[in-house]
């Protein structure tokens, strides 16, 4: 009860905004490669070996991989239940289309090989791409729609009302700008992780993607923050008390273009997060123009970390602005769970968060090395 104490509610917040951006990162990151490894499947591969080498990379590895997705899901509902009301609900028809595509993915690794048939192959392989593109888009363009703010309002008794229309109208143009990025960044990953796990024509196939998608990681990050300076942006005018209840009625809200760079100019070192989304892009590029096994993937995660950190400090403190109703926009201040609540669940992450990636690391120590030709056609390895 002492460290209870000693962490008050605003630095439990802010503790909880910091993982929550961690967990965030951490799928993109460790699942993400496998979208993008997925949505490469049938260019990579141009032949039934050479697709079961691509599947063996991360077959053994993406369920794992998916518990950080898992992860950021539960810490959403706990720590920050007014935004996983508002997401879960008003991006309602994104996220079962997110559903949808990931459910084929377990289905085509299962499946794919159970006929010989080149037609039954080829259509899972096509599934596995849906299940990797479709969530590697979704996700981008619900960034993109955060970034300019999301049609819900709380009524006086702070019940959520939605207020868009159609899955359609998230489909904007920003929207699908960051989208694009989305799976721009994530294709480079996965080209990274291939050069890491296969070799000779699929390995220079993925090369070859990865310098594509790496260029375009660079040009659409640059073109999404120059869109941004003529955004509306949203900002804070009345007094916050950061350890005040959560009812993000109790603040005034105003809207005005560039806000979401105000951040960078009172705060310089957060400029180093953009920095890092290009320059992890450039050294990706540079890694696979230079035949680097595995560096591009390095510097691809960087690149990954830092454009996912933009996003979430320039937009600090808030987490999810409202377009028709500013007030209502949800904070870091205003939208979090009890202090206690807090406090429990960061116990729990402290157990539970470094067993999670101490059993991660010795899966992957495992399982290290390149993925052959001869090892997914040797009946005794039990590939896929």
């Amino acid at each position: 009860m002492i460290l209870h104490t000693l962490l008050d509610y605003e630095i439990l917040r802010i503790i909880w905004w910091l993982l929550l951006g961690v967990l965030l990162i951490a799928f993109a990151v460790m699942d993400g490669f496998d979208l993008g490894v997925a949505t490469l499947l049938p260019f990579v591969g141009r032949e039934d070996v050479e697709r079961r080498v691509v599947i063996n990379t991360i077959g053994p590895v993406w369920e794992g991989n998916q518990v950080w997705l898992i992860l950021g899901g539960g810490a959403i509902f706990a720590a920050w239940p007014p935004l996983y009301a508002v997401s879960f609900s008003g991006f309602y028809l994104a996220m079962f289309a997110i559903l949808f595509a990931l459910i084929l993915r377990p289905v085509g690794f299962k499946y794919r090989s159970k006929r010989e048939s080149a037609l039954w192959r080829t259509s899972w392989d096509w599934a596995l791409f849906i299940g990797g593109l479709v969530p590697a888009l979704v996700m981008g363009v619900a960034v993109g729609n955060v970034l300019q703010g999301v049609p819900f309002h709380l009524g006086d008794d702070l019940r959520i009302f939605y207020d868009g229309t159609t899955l359609f109208e998230l489909l904007n143009p920003y929207g699908l700008l960051a989208g694009l990025l989305s799976v721009a960044m994530l294709v480079m990953h996965g080209a990274g992780w291939l050069t890491l796990k296969t070799s000779g024509t699929v390995n220079a196939r993925a090369r070859r993607f990865g310098m594509a998608a790496a260029v375009a990681t660079v040009a659409l990050f640059a073109i999404g923050g120059l869109w941004l300076t003529v955004i509306d942006g949203y900002r804070i005018t009345s007094v916050v008390d950061p350890n005040g209840p959560s009812n993000p009625l109790y603040k005034t809200v105003e809207v005005a273009s560039g806000v979401w760079f105000e951040n960078y100019a009172a705060h310089p070192w957060m400029l180093v997060a953009p920095v890092l989304g290009f320059l992890g892009a450039l050294g990706s590029l540079a890694a696979f123009a230079a035949k680097k096994d595995g560096v591009p993937w390095l510097f691809s995660s960087v690149s990954i970390i830092g454009i996912i950190s933009t996003v979430g400090l320039s937009i600090f403190p808030f987490i999810l602005p409202s377009n028709v109703d500013p007030r209502s926009s949800l904070t870091v201040w205003d939208a979090s769970s009890s202090h206690m609540t807090l406090f429990i669940m960061l116990v729990c992450a402290v157990v539970f968060v470094p067993i999670i990636i101490a059993y991660t690391s010795y899966v992957y120590k495992v399982l290290w090395g390149k993925v052959e030709e001869k090892d997914v056609t040797d009946p005794s390895t039990h590939a896929y």
